[in-house]
């Protein structure tokens, strides 16, 4: 898995303010819904709020991936967004979150879906690279960063 394939810059947001995971969740809706018209930002909260009612995607040590698949989804979409301050995400670990990649799959994507989860595991598995994104303030350098390490 490439992350360029799957992520732009216009998708990577740096401290970004979050009260709680229902809210960061319902703005990165909301900012892809703007920048896809296939897209319907309601959809695309209500998709990824039904995947994080079957169990937290919280995978631990302040990483989360909310995944989901959406109807009229052209292809498998990612966004890497740091938060300002943690939030409370029930994470497998208790601990909170502030470090996440949403990723948003056409429903018939099963299989890509799958795989893709299991190298954005394995990339956010790395302690230097999500200490660098931790540690990263401007949204081109996070884009920059995430492609390259």
């Amino acid at each position: 898995m490439q992350l360029e394939d799957i992520l732009t810059p216009e998708r990577c947001y740096c401290q970004v303010n979050g009260v709680s995971k229902k809210r960061v969740l319902m703005k990165i809706s909301e900012l892809l819904g703007k920048q896809f018209v296939t897209l319907d930002e309601a959809e695309v909260f209500n998709a990824i709020m039904a995947r994080e009612q079957l169990g937290s995607t919280g995978l631990g040590n302040g990483i989360a991936i909310p995944h989901c698949r959406v109807p009229h989804c052209q292809g498998i979409i990612g966004a890497l967004i740091t938060l300002a301050e943690p939030i409370d995400f029930d994470a497998i670990d208790g601990k909170p979150v502030d470090l996440l990649f949403v990723l948003i799959v056409p429903e018939q994507k099963t299989e890509e879906h799958v795989k893709t989860l299991a190298g954005l595991a394995e990339l956010f598995n790395d302690p230097d690279f999500c200490y660098t994104l931790r540690h990263t303030q401007d949204s081109s350098d996070l884009y920059n960063i995430a492609i390259t390490f």
